[in-house]
């Protein structure tokens, strides 16, 4: 027995030898690296059968690794693809919320436009007939004033109201006085009558309050939405720098060459890169809160006294009302224009009796049916629509400040805030040391995992944030009832970036604030700011020009 027993244990040996050997081979494989990096589109032959020395890594940590050069370069452009997916997920979803409310908001004011204007017709068909048929131009005009006033903005609402009956007074004057002749500087005359008469009651002064305020609210409401769907669509196209994308690549993929593919980055690790690569964005967030709150202000008013449904929904009534009003009163309102404008003069008698057989005005107004009234426009209401609305802003605020940490919520990203020990924090499987740093660009000096240039903000960003405080500033004036002039800019966008990603074919347009900037400064005032008052500048001109002279003849 004692003579086996110098064999038996140096065979032993030799066997756990091997065996060591090959639990040491087994650790050492990068089979699962290479079959993972493959799965990506990359070419195999990148990628070692074995770990190597990793001295050619320039970003990931040196020693044994499972990663060429190739797979270094490879992964970090691969990480800045991962990246700008995730954040671009993350708003596109924003954006199509945005999107989809304004067409919603969009087709329901042309709707119902459409609707009061068809109500009108027909109910003043029925009852006015061929009178009305006559002088139904005038009617058109108005409603082609009103979505005029929708889609481009470029129209005074009050002057167009006011004209709107300066008109119908002209007609309805005529009408009731068919014996006379009327020429057009009498009739001009006829309607300087219209404030000081009030011919149609008080109908006109209610209803011009009533649709400036609703049109303004409802219009300067859609263009919002449109303006922060364009916004987010702009924003969402993030171009990470140099030093983002080495911190992207450190944080997402250098495990990967450790060999450890299953271990994913501690959430604080996430969130300090995130809130480094999307710094420009969290500056965003005090415009962006400022907005939402005005866009919630404004969604009150349209369900309260600003509500276009319930004003252009009788507008047919109350316009019937006026003219039932004028006719009572004809007799009162020709003497007193008689007055100040002096007697007409009477036409021919032949004529007069074939004037007043073609334009006797005995028609009455019957009684409303709402039942006969059309159908609600666009399949919905008013107050569905902002009652949508309104819980999708409240959960729109605050989305710039919250994104690097929704970023690090979606499990591609980052392990769960609950794992802290088994974790990549960059160099290992280790717990996360560093606290996690503010957001916005001026918080980012002492991140410790991206450095990030605190003295240059994102043009693209900074053009944001200025639509978005323009757009405010006409929020504020819509709630108050204020009219803001909007003119249609197309050939001008927020900022430069990829187009708003709209779904529906008439994308939402930039519009330019028509009266004072933001910090209601004129253009005037803004030059003299500048250091050139606007006087100044043609003596600059002048001088210049007779300097160029004198210099010219030195020449010859």
């Amino acid at each position: 027995m004692a003579r086996f027993g110098l064999p038996a244990l140096l065979c032993t040996l030799a066997v756990l030898n091997a065996l060591l050997q090959a639990a040491e081979l087994k650790s050492k494989s990068c089979s699962e690296v290479r079959r993972l990096y493959v799965s990506k589109g990359f070419n195999k032959n990148d990628a070692p059968l074995h770990e190597i020395n990793g001295d050619h890594l320039k970003i990931c940590p040196q020693g044994s690794t499972c990663c060429s050069q190739e797979m270094e370069e490879k992964y970090s452009l691969q990480s800045k693809d991962d990246f700008k997916s995730v954040v671009s997920e993350q708003c596109n979803h924003l954006q199509a919320v945005f999107a989809s409310r304004y067409k919603k908001f969009d087709e329901f004011f042309k709707e119902l436009l459409e609707n009061a204007e068809k109500s009108l017709n027909d109910m003043f068909v029925k009852t006015y007939g061929h009178l009305y048929m006559q002088n139904s131009e005038l009617f058109k005009d108005l409603f082609v004033e009103l979505k005029r006033y929708y889609v481009v903005g470029n129209v005074n609402l009050e002057e167009m109201l006011n004209d709107f009956w300066a008109r119908l007074l002209e007609r309805m004057f005529r009408l009731v006085n068919s014996q006379y002749h009327f020429t057009d500087e009498y009739l001009e005359c006829v309607s300087k009558y219209t404030e000081q008469l009030k011919p149609f009651g008080d109908v006109p002064r209610k209803l011009k309050l009533q649709v400036t305020r609703a049109f303004v609210a409802a219009r300067t409401f859609a263009q919002g939405l449109a303006v922060a769907g364009d916004v987010v669509s702009k924003v969402s196209v993030v171009n990470p720098t140099a030093q983002c994308t080495h911190a992207l690549l450190k944080m997402i993929y250098c495990s990967h060459c450790r060999g450890l593919v299953t271990v994913k980055p501690c959430y604080n690790y996430c969130s300090n890169i995130m809130r480094g690569c999307l710094a420009n964005q969290g500056d965003l967030d005090f415009e962006w809160n400022n907005f939402i709150d005005a866009m919630l202000m404004v969604a009150e008013r349209l369900e309260g006294p600003f509500n276009i449904e319930s004003v252009m929904d009788p507008i047919d009534v109350k316009i019937s009302d006026a003219i039932m009003n004028m006719q009572d009163n004809s007799v009162q309102v020709s003497q007193k224009v008689f007055q100040g404008c002096g007697p007409p003069k009477p036409l021919p008698a032949g004529r007069i009796s074939r004037s007043i057989s073609e334009s006797a005005f005995s028609a009455r107004f019957r009684p409303h049916h709402p039942e006969e009234r059309p159908t609600t426009a666009a399949g919905t209401s008013l107050d569905r629509l902002v009652t949508d609305v309104k819980e999708k802003l409240k959960q729109a605020k605050k989305f710039w400040s919250s994104l690097p940490s929704n970023v690090c919520n979606d499990e591609r990203m980052a392990a769960g805030n609950g794992n802290e020990d088994d974790c990549w924090n960059g160099k290992g499987k280790s717990r996360y040391l560093f606290a996690v740093t503010g957001n916005g660009l001026a918080n980012q000096g002492n991140n410790p995992e991206v450095q990030v240039d605190t003295s240059k903000p994102d043009i693209l960003i900074l053009r944001q944030i200025m639509a978005l405080r323009v757009m405010t500033s006409k929020m504020k004036n819509a709630y108050n009832g204020n009219d803001v002039d909007f003119f249609d800019n197309s050939d001008e966008s927020s900022g430069e970036g990829s187009g708003s990603g709209c779904e529906y074919q008439q994308c939402p347009s930039e519009f330019d604030y028509n009266a004072t900037d933001h910090a209601g400064k004129s253009a005037n005032e803004k030059a003299d700011s500048a250091g050139v008052r606007p006087g100044a500048q043609a003596y600059l001109l002048t001088a210049f020009c007779i300097l160029f002279l004198v210099m010219q003849r030195e020449w010859r």
